[in-house]
């Protein structure tokens, strides 16, 4: 098959999900190329915005041909920013099929906006497109407001193109059903996880604790959706049900971990001596942080399809959760939930954790939790380079396979 892959947003905006897919589809010996637009805002980075080209150019990232352009946003004209969007991928989809020829299939990412103008080259060119959904409910709230008014012009149109998609493609059930009071629920859908990199995300064998304290890791930038307050309430509250059984440290990176904000919050839960902050890491050093520690938790108020948790579960780390994480990452015996904002709840999850693999009285207690080996075996089965790949190219196969020709 020749793949177009159209990102909703791409670098120097994040992206990554949509590379990755490229990535197993062309390894499966597809013709795939990502063709993006990137909307530049002044606000966000304005080095970018004044220095990145205004010409379209071609470059191969990790083995994948990209074709980008980027857009200067006005700020505040979300509906001319949106059509002069639509219309930029429109023009530069032209140009790619003068060098390259018609695709026979786009998968978009995001329907918001890549999912609206794959709907209008589908029409032109008459070919199937299919749009993977990684927007949260929270981001859509934040956008369209918790009781959404059906005369928001952006909800009309994202709905028309999530009914005339060929396939919707959420990376976790729960999108489906949590948006439905914005799109309803009337298209074709059909599941398939991220990919993440399960070779890169080794299991590795934790040091003895001994003389260590055990380590507690959460990334995740500082924000509210992310649930630090929660986070930092329970690791006290496991603390203290821990006593002087065990010595525990609370590990957390991202964007604005280190910020006075943060050592305020932590200070108000008097964990300030407890916690060690790192900021914001690379791939590498996320690596590095996973197979020190020995749980990840992640208090989350509200997700898609968190790729760290994979990560983490990838590496052999145990994982306590709030239940805004999919059922897909709930893996049995590797996976433990609270409620959202329930810091006793999470506090319990993770003396669970803690109490079977460092204070277990008894085998049954031990086994409550897997096996580092085995909790990475569940996420290779689920999420793996070669298990995304396989899904998306018989959903694609499929799809072109009813499309009607002409």
């Amino acid at each position: 098959m020749h793949i177009v892959e159209i990102p909703s947003f791409f670098t120097p905006y994040g992206g990554e999900f949509c590379l990755e897919q490229a990535k197993t589809l062309r390894q499966r010996g597809h013709e795939v190329r990502i063709l993006s637009v990137v909307q530049l805002s002044l606000k966000k980075d304005i080095r970018s915005f004044v220095s990145l080209p205004y010409r379209p150019k071609s470059y191969q990232k990790e083995d994948v041909p990209i074709l980008l352009s980027y857009m200067r946003g006005l700020p505040l004209c979300v509906r001319p920013n949106m059509r002069r969007w639509v219309s930029t991928v429109c023009e530069l989809f032209d140009k790619y099929v003068e060098m390259y020829g018609v695709p026979d299939v786009i998968h978009a990412h995001c329907m918001k906006w890549a999912g609206y103008a794959a709907m209008s080259l589908s029409e032109k060119y008459h070919i199937p497109y299919v749009v993977t959904e990684h927007l949260s409910l929270m981001d859509l709230q934040k956008e369209f407001g918790t009781e959404p008014n059906p005369q928001i012009w952006q909800i009309e149109c994202l709905r028309k193109a999530y009914r005339k998609a060929d396939m919707v493609i959420p990376v976790a059930r729960e999108i489906v059903f949590d948006t439905q009071q914005y799109y309803g629920t009337d298209y074709r859908w059909h599941e398939i996880s991220n990919v993440i990199d399960t070779s890169f995300f080794s299991p590795v064998e934790r040091q003895p604790l001994y003389d260590r304290a055990v380590v507690i890791c959460c990334v995740a930038d500082f924000s509210f959706r992310k649930g630090y307050d929660i986070l930092f309430k329970a690791f006290a509250k496991c603390m203290e049900r821990v006593g002087g059984d065990l010595r525990m440290e609370l590990h957390i990176a991202g964007e604005n971990t280190p910020s006075a904000a943060c050592r305020k919050m932590e200070k108000e839960a008097s964990i300030e001596e407890h916690v060690v902050a790192y900021g914001k890491l690379d791939r590498q050093a996320i690596r590095s942080l996973l197979h020190r520690s020995d749980m990840f938790v992640l208090a989350s108020r509200s997700e898609v399809q968190p790729l760290v948790v994979l990560e983490a579960m990838s590496t052999g780390l145990p994982v306590v959760a709030t239940t805004a994480v999919p059922q897909n990452e709930r893996i049995a015996g590797a996976c433990f939930v609270a409620e959202r904002n329930d810091a006793d709840g999470l506090a319990r999850q993770m003396y669970h954790v803690l109490r079977s693999r460092f204070l277990a009285v008894s085998p049954q207690e031990q086994e409550a939790v897997l096996p580092g080996t085995a909790i990475s075996e569940k996420v290779n089965e689920m999420a793996s380079a070669a298990r995304v790949g396989e899904q998306l190219e018989q959903v694609l196969l499929d799809v072109c396979s009813r499309f009607p020709k002409k």
